[in-house]
């Protein structure tokens, strides 16, 4: 396999410029989740020209290539395209200025912020280049652009919208992720790897007066308070020590004034654990503390509990992972790592999960390497390296987008290039 990896990816170099062209124009243009049009259009364009068979508008923005090279495994490979509504200030000359209006009226900055462009145009690249070579490997090779991720409702959107029978069965789903390591460093793990998501919102209710008579209210600010106060205790004080957990209340809204005692108060929680059993404990001990606050303080009503997203825990199976680390270890040499558990959530395992097969998801650096060496020595990553969502969060194109394409190719023909696995 490593030998037929690097003849295939030997033509690296000759797509690289456009590559690296088409990265800067969709940092420049990012979509949001469900709008990603261009975005689409770009990829279904390269895959066409490629050679591919192209299903557009899957999901709504969805696109699956797929291009059948005689018998053997069929590989599917994901890459999600949105971006998020930050300003960005990274200061680059392909610095994204974009804005759209909300669903309010509000124009919101884009951005791409979370490197869904890395991931785009590493799966062009890659599609591009066995395309180029098809003597090279044997078997069909899928290459889907999902919309959505970030809000948790792309992948659900393209299964919901027939993705099982506009796409062929997979034998293995595959995807990456960058992140805020050294670029050129690749990672994998077996097992969980990313995070269960939930996001809630959760209303508590008072009873309204003026702020001169507190007697006469039920203040639901002092009862949101004392939720977020509480809710530090789950995590702490509920799970086993070697339990991972995240509980943030990200945003509160009561009140219109400083002399006004409102009626409600509302909290957004999120919500970050790796099994069933941890999710479930969580988000019942949250609504145990919420009502017992509101009971406490004689809140007039029961709170109210909305579910905002969900997001499932990302497991990677062992065989799969054990394959792709194999062929990274021998391609990528001392680049090639175990990443550690990440805190971060995806919905791509909703894929693999409608076909019922196995997938393996890795992470990619994005980060100048001599920078993140320079912090390391200093002890001041956490503080000097923009992680994903910053609105200074810059994948370095190179070595980036080398890599990016070189992982998906290598971890491809662990199937395709591999002929007595392919028979």
């Amino acid at each position: 396999m490593s030998d037929t990896a690097r003849t295939v990816l030997a033509g690296l170099g000759s797509v690289r410029s456009d590559l690296e062209d088409l990265y800067q124009d969709l940092h420049r243009h990012p979509e949001l989740g469900l709008r990603e049009h261009r975005t689409a259009k770009k990829a279904a364009e390269s895959l066409r020209r490629s050679g591919y068979d192209v299903t557009e508008g899957v999901g709504g923005t969805g696109v699956i290539g797929v291009l059948a090279n005689g018998d053997g495994p069929v590989v599917m490979a994901r890459a999600d395209m949105d971006a998020l509504p930050v300003r960005e200030r990274t200061g680059l000359p392909y610095a994204s200025t974009a804005t759209v209006t909300d669903e309010d009226g509000r124009e919101q900055p884009v951005m791409h912020a979370c490197g869904h462009d890395v991931h785009v145009t590493s799966l062009v690249g890659c599609a591009r280049l066995l395309a180029g070579h098809r003597d090279d490997w044997r078997g069909t090779f899928v290459a889907l652009f999902q919309p959505s991720e970030e809000n948790g409702a792309g992948a659900r959107a393209m299964v919901e919208d027939g993705l099982t029978d506009r796409s062929p069965r997979p034998d293995v789903v595959l995807a990456q992720h960058v992140l805020p390591y050294p670029a050129g460093y690749v990672g994998t793990r077996a097992g969980s790897f990313l995070s269960a998501a939930d996001s809630l919102r959760v209303t508590v209710h008072g009873r309204g007066a003026h702020g001169s008579a507190p007697q006469a209210s039920v203040d639901p600010v002092v009862i949101a308070a004392s939720v977020v106060v509480r809710l530090q205790t789950v995590v702490s004080r509920e799970l086993a020590a070697t339990t991972p957990a995240v509980v943030t209340v990200g945003s509160i809204h009561a009140g219109s004034g400083p002399n006004v005692i409102p009626d409600r108060a509302v909290l957004e929680l999120n919500v970050r654990t790796y099994d069933d059993a941890t999710r479930t404990q969580v988000l019942d001990a949250i609504k145990r503390i919420v009502r017992a606050e509101c009971e406490a303080s004689g809140s007039p009503r029961e709170p109210e509990f909305e579910r905002l997203s969900t997001f499932p825990p990302t497991v990677n199976d062992e065989e799969p992972t054990r394959r792709v680390a194999e062929a990274f270890g021998v391609y990528f040499g001392d680049d090639a790592h175990t990443v550690e558990l990440q805190t971060a959530s995806e919905d791509m395992s909703e894929i693999p999960g409608a076909f019922g097969v196995p997938f393996t998801y890795w992470a990619i650096g994005g980060t100048d390497p001599d920078r993140y060496a320079e912090a390391a020595r200093k002890g001041t990553v956490a503080q000097d390296i923009p992680v994903n969502h910053s609105a200074a969060f810059a994948p370095v194109v190179q070595p980036t987008l080398d890599t990016g394409v070189s992982a998906l190719t290598v971890a491809a023909l662990a199937w395709l290039g591999d002929g007595d696995r392919a028979a």
